[in-house]
């Protein structure tokens, strides 16, 4: 019996998701979890085989979330599960380990095998996102022009977001123009933007 922890802050998805899980017979939903904090702590109380975890969730991502779970639980496989499927999530869920990409709209019985697939130390991607992910390539923005259009995305001035990142005013704009420029953006709002839709912050 597979043991499976589910991490989503919809609850009626999260309840469908478990209540389809446990269907399956080799499939036991051990603990639910709204949010990453949440998960965490009840992948340590329950100890899962998988944990299923939304992309997006309050307090800590999906992806931060896994992070935290692979350290605590080396012997839990993590698996995110996403209504925002975007190329740039699904890359940056990869480069953390983890084996399991799955959008919300696949069908029970797939996100099953997705479940088995990884517990088995494979690796089970959406096809459908993996072709968009390798046909918009890698983002062209360094970590720290990532961060820091991603701090931008508020709209805050240059002297918030320099405040924030605990840089001077003047490198926060050089950082900035040069994700405008590698992004081909009209201003940082409109970077912003692009970079958002890609999935690159």
């Amino acid at each position: 019996m597979i043991s499976v922890l589910i991490a989503d802050d919809e609850h009626l998805i999260r309840e469908a998701m478990a209540n389809l899980l446990a269907l399956e017979p080799d499939l036991e939903v051990a603990a639910q979890a709204a949010t990453g904090p949440e998960a965490v702590a009840a992948a340590r109380e329950h100890r899962p085989d998988v944990a299923v975890l939304d992309l997006q969730m309050p307090g800590t991502d999906g992806i931060a979330a896994a992070r935290a779970i692979a350290r605590q639980l080396p012997d839990c496989k993590c698996l995110i599960v996403t209504s925002h499927g975007l190329p740039g999530h699904l890359k940056r869920s990869l480069e953390q380990g983890l084996k399991g990409f799955v959008p919300k709209t696949v069908s029970a019985a797939a996100l099953a095998d997705a479940i088995r697939a990884v517990h088995n130390g494979g690796r089970y991607i959406d096809p459908a996102l993996a072709a968009d992910a390798i046909s918009v390539g890698d983002s062209p923005l360094s970590p720290r022009e990532a961060d820091l259009l991603a701090l931008a995305a508020d709209g805050d001035p240059i002297t918030e977001i320099a405040r924030r990142a605990s840089l001077a005013p003047g490198t926060v704009r050089n950082y900035l123009s040069s994700a405008v420029t590698k992004l081909g953006a009209s201003n940082r709002h409109s970077a912003v933007h692009i970079a958002r839709s890609h999935g690159w912050i």
